[in-house]
């Protein structure tokens, strides 16, 4: 049989014929004919590169090799060896010869100790498999059920009802994920809680049921509406499950993950997907009425009513966001708020029993060179810059407004840091509120100031 080899695997061949055939590939017999077509060309030489450990390239010079019945039938039995090695082992081959493994680290490649110093060893002078083996860097057909697995105990179903002098008026359903044995839980607050100008009141009785039947009456600790997080506090006297809490920081687009909850009522329901985008702006998604931006993570996990609250997992088993709504008019548009996010606002329930949010009283847009760009060719005065924050509006009588602000500043360094987001000035302020911080804009024609601002703790009904 011949085919057509790339140097690297002549090389591997060399390296099979010192092995088993002596200096030369001898032996050919009567049955060595020329190769009907590409196919089987690309099948002995995926073959052939699989077990040298060389990468496959789609490209093939003249070089015509043949092969003897000996070198024909060990490499078949390899081939049959490789396959059922990946079979049982879950990774899963796309093209013959060749491992495909989803990477769910920045390794560079899947764990290739296993293959023996010589690519062509037999059963008979090795017991080691020439097939990879599996690892953590590579997901398998086990990796979603497993992640899935490690968080799914520590899933609840929330139902409340609603009542009213003793007569019922409804019954709402949602998800939470238990963080610590003590019984807290985290939910959305819509899911537990009604906003009102009055203030957060509680809709009503709060049942938990465990992935394993059990049932709690729920407390509603705290509930905060414009994060849209809530804590519930059930009482046990056994430790319960609880899930692990990841980063958010680093996701990107493409990651994988995994959505758990009880959508519908259907409880310890798992949706796999990935994620769609990172930092999605609650102005992209039509949320006006709040002045201050807030972030989501966009995946196409299916979400339905019932899934709120419940957690969105990576391939670790850890809490990476909590699922809080879709988008009605498509599928696979959904949205979860980042376990950073969350993270934090439960660290202003736990110092302050609510989230203190500073108020600058300021309109802000974020610069990039394309904006910036445009901006100059519309105001050749607009200042020199590559990045920060614009200000297109002044709340009058607001802390900017006494600290000296104008329409058209751009900020450039907030508190002595370079400043590119909203977010960025949001997280540098935290919830300091009454403490000066120091911030330097430019405005047109290059003149640049050093101002001083003391933000204020903003009214609940600002946002």
């Amino acid at each position: 049989m011949a085919f057509r080899l790339l140097p690297a695997l002549r090389r591997s061949i060399s390296v099979f014929s010192s092995n088993y055939q002596g200096s030369k590939l001898g032996g050919f017999s009567t049955h060595s004919r020329k190769s009907p077509g590409k196919g089987n060309a690309s099948f002995f030489a995926l073959a052939a590169a699989a077990a040298a450990g060389y990468s496959w390239l789609e490209r093939y010079d003249e070089t015509s090799i043949t092969l003897s019945p000996e070198l024909h039938h060990l490499l078949m039995r390899f081939w049959q060896q490789g396959l059922e090695s990946n079979y049982q082992s879950g990774i899963q081959t796309d093209v013959p010869g060749s491992v495909n493994c989803f990477r769910t680290s920045n390794t560079d490649a899947c764990d290739t100790s296993s293959l023996s110093s010589n690519p062509f060893q037999t059963e008979s002078q090795s017991n080691v498999s020439a097939s990879p083996k599996s690892d953590s860097t590579c997901l398998t057909r086990h990796s979603i059920a497993d992640a899935a697995a490690k968080v799914a105990p520590a899933v609840v179903n929330l139902t409340v009802t609603q009542g009213l002098r003793g007569m019922f008026l409804g019954r709402s359903i949602g998800s939470g994920t238990i963080i610590h044995s003590n019984g807290t839980i985290l939910t959305n607050a819509h899911v537990v809680a009604e906003f009102t100008s009055a203030g957060v009141p509680y809709k009503g009785k709060v049942v938990v049921t465990l992935q394993d039947g059990r049932t709690f009456d729920g407390e509603v600790i705290n509930a905060d509406f414009h994060t849209d997080i809530a804590v519930v506090r059930i009482n046990t006297n056994v430790p319960l499950p609880a899930a692990k809490l990841g980063s958010s920081s680093k996701l990107r687009p493409g990651d994988w993950v995994i959505a758990l909850g009880c959508p519908l009522s259907l409880q310890n329901t798992v949706t796999a997907g990935i994620v769609s985008y990172v930092d999605r702006k609650s102005s992209d998604l039509g949320l006006g009425g709040m002045r201050r931006e807030y972030y989501y993570l966009q995946t196409d996990c299916a979400i339905n009513e019932g899934s709120s609250g419940g957690p969105l997992v990576n391939l670790d088993g850890e809490v990476i966001g909590i699922n809080t709504m879709k988008a009605l008019a498509a599928d696979g548009v959904s949205f979860a708020i980042p376990i950073d996010s969350v993270i934090k606002t439960v660290e202003h329930f736990k110092k302050h029993g609510r989230v203190v949010r500073p108020w600058l009283g300021l309109k802000m847009l974020e610069l990039n060179e394309l904006i910036i760009a445009q901006l100059k060719e519309r105001d050749p005065a607009f200042p020199d810059v590559t990045e920060g924050v614009l200000v297109p509006q002044v709340t009058p009588g607001s802390p900017a407004y006494r600290a000296g602000f104008r329409p058209g500043d751009v900020v450039v360094q907030f508190d002595g840091k370079p400043t590119k987001s909203i977010k960025e000035i949001v997280e540098i302020m935290g919830d300091k509120v009454g403490v000066a911080f120091k911030v330097i804009v430019k405005r047109s024609n290059n003149i640049q100031l050093t101002l001083t601002i003391v933000p204020e703790e903003a009214s609940p009904n600002l946002f």
